[in-house]
């Protein structure tokens, strides 16, 4: 997502670079060079005419100071606006009723049904709340199984009337029962169409004026582009929406619909998809996605990601392990499994400021662990907890077990020991030979 148009931009940048000062001419050239990376991004030509326009005015307007070069001045005002085009801050949704029902709207294969159990999930581990998820799609046969699925992974309730072809009356039914056994909050999932017909969109308006939905969030994939910000606009024009949810965002999109959107109608892009698994959602933060897109990484989200997976009592346990040795391929293996849980590899490597540009013709395998895993569940669980039970025959054993070679296993042996050693000596000792002080979150 957006590599094509970092790499754009950084270039444009790079106009300015040697300047001595920010003048009319070598910044009508370097705004000339962003206009056309955000229209091959497929950003819509008058939010990018825009744009630039209120970049020209904003740099001819600067004082350049002597320790500030022209083009770092220029990506300091390219950054604060393109936050400023996606909607500047964070925006919440809004969650008042009893129960707060959202209903969400979209077109079919739009991830909108993924999106729902992905919510639900969302707002259950980190709100507290106990959703109830209603299948409201009653055209595409597969849907309220999707959705049973989907519910089933995340341990969340599913209210469905497969008999009944009346999507109006099963979502009303849906927040009886929701009141009935406890449910703070219900979801309806809706029926998608293709494109958009009046039908589909008659329909829709039924249910958003029978049941009054506290947020109405439209779900668009982000790989559609133009075509993704004009639906959202029609969308508008009959539910007037609280919130756009971009899907895809891993994909190999070019991101116009992330810039264009806001702009267009006005609403806040409040969550994007990052994934397929039931916790790849993030909270849509303008800033911080400007700061992605101009290769500054996202070290913020990184922390958030970690934190989720952090437990307090573990990380005290794990400091005392190694602090006498004894940190094992168990404790190995926990830490394999915390990480595949923060996302993507080459997503969470690029959060990181500088690396994302590094790793742009660089394949991450999420299957990266996969070789590692397989030696760790070969050991036996004496083994795993005793590393210095390994001798020659032992690891002919594992690498027959594990379906790779003796030199594998002898270097991921050697990589841990290495890393075993750096633990310790970080946990244990500062220059000078006194102890560090204990972590504290």
């Amino acid at each position: 997502m957006f590599e094509n148009l970092s790499e754009r931009l950084d270039r444009s940048f790079k106009l300015l670079k040697g300047e001595g000062k920010i003048t009319e001419i070598n910044v009508a050239e370097t705004l000339k060079d962003v206009r056309r990376a955000l229209l091959d991004a497929d950003v819509n030509y008058k939010v990018a005419k825009q744009f630039t326009d209120t970049v020209k005015v904003k740099a001819l307007g600067q004082n350049v100071l002597t320790s500030v070069k022209p083009s770092q001045l220029m990506v300091k005002i390219v950054h604060d606006e393109l936050a400023t085009l996606m909607g500047g801050t964070a925006t919440e949704i809004e969650l008042k009723g009893s129960p707060s029902v959202i209903l969400m709207s979209g077109l079919q294969g739009s991830g909108k049904t993924t999106f729902t159990g992905k919510l639900a999930n969302m707002l259950k581990t980190k709100k507290g709340m106990k959703p109830l998820l209603v299948a409201g799609d009653v055209y595409r046969p597969a849907a309220i199984e999707q959705l049973k699925v989907l519910g089933e992974q995340i341990g969340v309730p599913v209210y469905s009337e497969p008999e009944n072809k009346n999507p109006v009356e099963i979502a009303q039914n849906a927040i009886r029962e929701a009141k009935a056994n406890g449910n703070d909050l219900v979801i309806v999932d809706t029926a998608g169409r293709l494109a958009i017909d009046e039908q589909m969109m008659n329909e829709i308006t039924a249910i958003k004026n029978a049941i009054q939905p506290d947020e109405i969030l439209f779900v668009v994939d982000s790989m559609t582009g133009q075509d993704a910000v004009n639906t959202a606009k029609e969308f508008n024009d009959r539910l007037d929406f609280d919130g756009v949810v971009l899907t895809k965002l891993d994909g190999d999109t070019r991101g116009g619909a992330a810039l264009s959107i806001r702009t267009v109608v006005d609403k806040p892009i409040k969550f994007v998809g990052t994934g397929e698994k039931m916790d790849a959602l993030d909270v849509f933060h303008p800033e911080r996605m400007a700061d992605r897109i101009l290769g500054m990484g996202d070290i913020v989200s990184l922390v958030e990601r970690a934190q989720e997976q952090y437990d307090e009592e573990e990380a005290k346990r794990l400091q005392k392990k190694i602090a006498k040795n004894q940190f094992d391929f168990n404790d190995f293996i926990s830490q394999i499994q915390r990480i595949k849980k923060m996302g993507n590899l080459k997503e969470l490597a690029s959060m990181i400021p500088g690396v994302g540009k590094a790793l742009k013709d660089i394949d991450i395998d999420d299957n990266a662990f996969k070789s590692i895993e397989a030696i760790i569940y070969s050991m036996t669980p004496a083994e795993r907890s005793n590393p210095a039970l390994l001798n020659g025959s032992r690891r002919q054993r594992i690498a027959k077990g594990s379906g790779t070679t003796i030199q594998e296993v002898n270097k991921l042996l050697k990589q841990f020991e290495e890393t075993r050693k750096m633990m310790r000596m970080l946990t244990t000792a500062k220059p000078g030979g006194k102890k560090l002080p204990s972590f504290r979150r």
